[in-house]
């Protein structure tokens, strides 16, 4: 694991998000790796930028090029590669009624609450999304309230984005307020990876805000790898677990990273040590810059079997891929292996 003063868990979550590290030969420099990465590999952030707090660069190894966390976010020269079949809108998302929010499921909305991240994932399938013409401020969120107003058969919110834990505790405190006091809104779910980069953004206030809530509030976690869970990530879970939270995690099966049965395995044990229980396994979105993570349908279908002979049911994630223009996940038939 890496040594270095620069880190701090102990530190208010938002002066851990004003320092985050995007300059990638400080990256590899931090973790004694300047031998290994080329200048083509670093002059890949120009394609999308790159972001990633410390703590999350604290469970890196150091000295280790190939290091799970790392390939995640640093910027590499296969980012230069086209692939026919890549673009910049793989899931057709870049058109919207409402700036700011999609209703592609009939019974569910997902608003980008927060369009800036904490950590830039180097496989994001909104790498190339226009966040700019899709920025949510009060005004905005009050239109997204009047929607679901005329749309009564929604009865689910999703916050995204970006990531909506980008916003501030009384930002997230007022919509749901909001979104109380619309008879039929049943649960809302929040999809983050900000805990996992930077636990101190799970605060008790946003914990007994949740608690408060008549909603069912579902947290989606977004981890891909094992070391990415530590202690202080754990504790924030308990904080979100005490406040009646479900805990559900999706993962991205990703070239190089988590595409052995054995790092699958660990992922869904060390998952339910920390009470979260594996939701969905993505197959890549094919998004232009990203081809290099991705992995066949009859490769993952062979991980998927390896998992199923190590796991009980309830620790194997469902396997999708998502489809522009579908209205729901498209499930990948293990029977056709």
């Amino acid at each position: 694991m890496i040594q270095t003063n620069e880190v701090n868990l102990h530190s208010n979550w938002q002066k851990e998000l004003a320092n985050v590290v995007t300059c990638p030969k400080k990256l590899v420099e931090i973790l004694g790796l300047e031998a290994h990465f080329t200048e083509k590999d670093l002059e890949a952030r120009r394609l999308f930028p790159m972001r990633v707090p410390l703590p999350f660069i604290k469970k890196m190894r150091f000295g280790d090029p190939n290091d799970p966390l790392l390939l995640q976010v640093l910027p590499q020269h296969q980012e230069f590669i086209t692939q026919i079949g890549y673009n910049k809108d793989p899931l057709e998302e870049q058109q919207s009624a409402i700036p700011g929010l999609l209703h592609k499921y009939r019974s569910r909305v997902l608003v980008m609450f927060k369009t800036g991240c904490a950590v830039n994932c180097r496989y994001c399938f909104r790498r190339h999304f226009p966040y700019q013409d899709n920025q949510v401020n009060k005004q905005a969120l009050l239109e997204v309230v009047e929607y679901l107003k005329n749309h009564t058969h929604v009865n689910e919110v999703i916050l995204s984005g970006g990531d909506p834990l980008m916003a501030k505790d009384n930002a997230i405190s007022w919509f749901l307020e909001q979104l109380e006091q619309l008879p039929q809104i049943k649960r809302l779910r929040i999809h983050s990876r900000l805990p996992v980069v930077i636990p101190a953004r799970i605060t008790p206030e946003l914990c007994e805000r949740f608690k408060a809530s008549p909603l069912k509030i579902i947290f989606v976690n977004h981890i891909n790898h094992s070391n990415e869970i530590d202690d202080d990530f754990e504790r924030a879970m308990q904080m979100l677990k005490q406040a009646n939270v479900t805990l559900l995690n999706q993962a991205v099966l990703l070239k190089g990273i988590n595409d052995t049965v054995e790092a699958q395995v660990a992922l869904s044990e060390r998952l339910f040590e920390a009470d979260i229980l594996p939701y969905y396994l993505h197959l890549l979105d094919k998004v232009e810059g990203a081809s290099h993570f991705d992995m066949s349908e009859e490769a993952a279908l062979t991980l998927m079997a390896g998992m199923l002979a190590e796991l009980p049911g309830f620790l194997v994630p469902k396997l999708v891929r998502e489809i522009g223009g579908k209205t729901s996940k498209t499930p990948i038939d293990l029977q056709l292996r």
